[in-house]
């Protein structure tokens, strides 16, 4: 028989936590969100404008072609019509048909005016196009 002379022998109980629960609950959580991910992804139906071009360096001395708000056209600082433009174009490029052509835009021109005067530019020949925009300022 066996005889216990104090409280002192008791183990004290013990301060590990069971993970297990955890686990289930994070698997189960990974299983929920690699379900919805797929689903919570939105599809927006846009018409856009055909167009294709490739990145090429920018020339010392670029030919830069503006459509401002009003959809005007400058050839450099100078107004130019649409139906004068190829002519105005070819003097700019020297009859240059691989000389890029840089296009700049007010924002406030509806993109199709703008995919209009790219492919005004690739009928006439004209297929480097570059577009230029401004940096975002760092912060």
């Amino acid at each position: 028989m066996a005889l216990r002379l104090s409280d002192s022998d008791d183990l004290a109980p013990g301060a590990q936590i069971n993970i297990t629960p955890f686990i289930d609950v994070m698997l189960v959580l990974l299983i929920i969100f690699m379900v919805a991910a797929p689903l919570s992804t939105v599809d927006v139906p846009v018409d856009l404008p055909v167009a294709s071009g490739q990145p090429q360096p920018r020339p010392p001395e670029p030919v830069v072609l503006s459509l401002n708000a009003e959809k005007g056209l400058l050839l450099g600082r100078d107004p130019v019509s649409p139906t004068d433009l190829p002519a105005r174009l070819a003097a700019a490029t020297k009859g240059d048909l691989g000389t890029r052509i840089f296009i700049s835009a007010d924002k406030s021109v509806p993109y199709g005016e703008m995919m209009g005067l790219m492919n005004q530019l690739r009928a006439g020949g004209y297929l480097k196009i570059g577009l230029v925009g401004l940096e975002e300022a760092a912060p």
